[in-house]
């Protein structure tokens, strides 16, 4: 069970760590937009890079955030038996969800991705449009590496729902 807890720990320290860093991609973004809205509307000028670097780092947010918001319970949850049931129930539901849907969709995500990146990294993508962005593979691998991080964080909380449902309950 140590083996178990230390993974938990290793694994929420570290998904910790990377929700607060890109956390602060969110104040980037808010002056990225801001500033395209201030050229756009007051200079009445626009840049195609400036409008891609808005949604590049948009998906890093919501790709790289996930995890961090899967260790918190704050992804999309029904919550209208969950949040009624006792610990040990909430546990149940947790383990079979993480094996039967989460683990097996972060493995889908990952490895289907794979070539849709190679691909990109092999030809060096960038943006087809004229003044876009370079290095497009670089945003393109974020998606198997943000399902990484969510597989990762899956089997912290499978393991938590193991340690939850073995643990014995105690008597008032």
């Amino acid at each position: 069970m140590n083996v178990l807890k230390k993974y938990v720990k290793i694994i929420d320290f570290l998904n910790e760590k990377i929700g607060h860093g890109i956390s602060w991609l969110t104040l980037l973004l808010v002056l990225v937009v801001c500033f395209d809205v201030v050229s756009r509307y007051i200079f009445k000028s626009s840049s195609v890079g400036v409008q891609e670097l808005e949604w590049h780092i948009f998906a890093v947010i919501f790709l790289m955030g996930g995890a961090y918001t899967l260790m918190h319970e704050k992804h999309v949850r029904v919550d209208i038996i969950y949040s009624r049931l006792s610990e040990r129930k909430k546990a149940l539901i947790n383990l079979a969800g993480t094996i039967f849907f989460l683990i097996p969709f972060c493995l889908l995500i990952i490895f289907s991705s794979f070539d849709f990146v190679w691909n990109s990294f092999t030809i060096g993508e960038s943006s087809p449009d004229p003044g876009g962005l370079p290095f497009r593979f670089i945003l393109k691998a974020v998606l198997p590496l943000s399902f990484i991080f969510i597989l990762l964080q899956g089997i912290s909380l499978l393991f938590k729902s193991i340690l939850i449902i073995t643990t014995p309950e105690k008597k008032a």
